[in-house]
């Protein structure tokens, strides 16, 4: 079985601020930080079995209270992950709504953070978001 992650990000229409939502455990994969030792993959060494991310959107909508179309998946990020306990899938999606979910993240133990603020994160979530913000930037 393939085990899957979801970063979640928001981008304000006017000013293109970008936030990463930080979950409880201090990690931007939601919903559970991976696992110590995991090693990034190098793109397209993902195998065989390929996840979608609406399963992963809907879950995070859930998880966070959220209505249907809240997030979207951005396509055409996918990382692959190697943990112990075998593959992981990262994806993802950003919020739809005009200014961040802030109470939704509140009530969840989340909060949302600047890339700046990510620093103390393990350095493979930091190169995950490195990865994220460059597509979101160039998209």
């Amino acid at each position: 079985m393939i085990d899957s992650r979801i970063i979640l990000f928001h981008t304000q229409a006017t000013s293109a601020r970008t936030r990463f939502l930080r979950l409880p455990g201090a990690t931007v994969c939601g919903f559970e930080p991976l696992p110590p030792g995991a090693e990034l993959l190098a793109e397209g060494s993902g195998g065989k079995v390929a996840l979608h991310p609406g399963a992963a959107v809907r879950d995070a909508e859930l998880r966070l209270g959220l209505p249907v179309g809240s997030l979207e998946a951005e396509g055409e990020y996918l990382a692959n992950v190697q943990a112990g306990s075998g593959p992981v899938t990262v994806f993802l999606a950003r919020f739809t709504t005009i200014d961040p979910p802030f109470a939704a993240a509140a009530a969840a133990g989340a909060e949302f953070i600047d890339l700046t603020a990510a620093r103390g994160l393990p350095a493979l979530e930091l190169e995950l978001l490195r990865r994220a913000y460059e597509l979101i930037l160039g998209g």
